[in-house]
């Protein structure tokens, strides 16, 4: 007997999603919603069916009812507002079928916890979003989840801290000098390395619980100075100056002073235990240490001519 190919849709199909690519291969047919025609080839290259769509357009979302037994939903909310309409376009979109997808994993962010005093934070924790973009997100959980319930699909929540890889690291930042808060001052922050998180959603994707949220986060206990040095160790940049709060406000950008003004540290048990996920990269340490050594062997001389071979 024939078995099935079942099929996955990917929303938001960015540097994360990529990686997770390659370790669905044999077990889905792989379709990816695509708003840009210049992401096309990478997709097609990749092994992935592209979809046209925008889900800030939601009348070019047709194709998409019906397709897809599961749904991995990475994309981010509007720029704007209180409410993610995204992804009420695409619950709409995916809603109109009659085959509704049997499973939704979506990658929110822990910013939906707010500033929790550097306390441990686990699961049943109240979201209590403090900036817009928090509030977006924590809309977007809420939705999916009232989605879920009503009609029997179930929606399993990544929460992801701040996501580091190679290509992900505050070099710029460190080498335009950049400071950070002094250690009485100072946030504590959590992380991910990014091919720990494409695991942590295929892990989902067989594993999820219904209606579950999983703090999708590594096991450093750092501060965001603490980070910062780290960084600029490894790759041989000046750790930055060590500023008050009070200093900060002129000296760091609002975009990074905003992530200083919450402070939380995660327990990942849940992932674990539940998800039976190994991370690869269990600290900050690890991941920084494979990052180094991936950049030296891509700038060795020899590095092209492998890649030829």
């Amino acid at each position: 007997m024939t078995q099935t190919v079942r099929r996955l849709l990917i929303v938001g199909c960015g540097n994360v999603a990529l990686r997770m690519i390659p370790l669905l291969r044999g077990r889905y047919r792989i379709y990816a919603l695509s708003r840009s025609p210049e992401r096309i080839p990478l997709l097609r290259a990749h092994g992935v069916v592209p979809v046209r769509g925008d889900l800030d357009q939601p009348d070019t979302l047709e194709a998409i009812s019906g397709l897809a037994h599961d749904v991995v939903h990475f994309a981010p909310p509007p720029g704007r507002g209180t409410r993610d309409m995204r992804t009420a376009h695409l619950i709409a979109a995916l809603a109109k079928a009659r085959s509704l997808p049997q499973q939704l994993v979506y990658i929110s962010t822990t910013g939906v916890y707010g500033n929790c005093g550097g306390e441990l934070v686990t699961e049943t924790r109240p979201a209590r979003p403090q900036t817009a973009r928090a509030k977006r997100r924590a809309d977007a959980e809420r939705q999916l989840r009232v989605w879920g319930r009503r009609s029997g699909v179930a929606v399993t929540i990544l929460r992801a801290p701040g996501i580091y890889a190679e290509d992900r690291l505050p070099l710029k930042r460190l080498a335009a000098g950049t400071p950070a808060l002094r250690p009485e001052d100072d946030a504590y922050t959590n992380h991910v390395h990014a091919e720990d998180l494409a695991h942590m959603v295929v892990a989902a994707l067989r594993r999820g619980y219904p209606n579950r949220m999983y703090n999708a986060a590594d096991d450093s206990n750092l501060k965001m100075g603490e980070y910062f040095d780290l960084v600029a160790d490894r790759f041989g940049l000046p750790r930055p100056q060590r500023v008050s709060r009070a200093e900060a406000g002129a000296r760091i950008p609002d975009s990074l002073l905003s992530f200083m003004g919450e402070s939380r540290r995660l327990s990942n048990r849940r992932i674990k235990q539940e998800l039976k996920l190994r991370l690869r990269y269990p600290t900050v340490e690890d991941g920084l240490a494979a990052a180094f050594a991936a950049r030296r062997a891509a700038t060795r001389p020899d590095a092209a001519d492998e890649q030829v071979k």
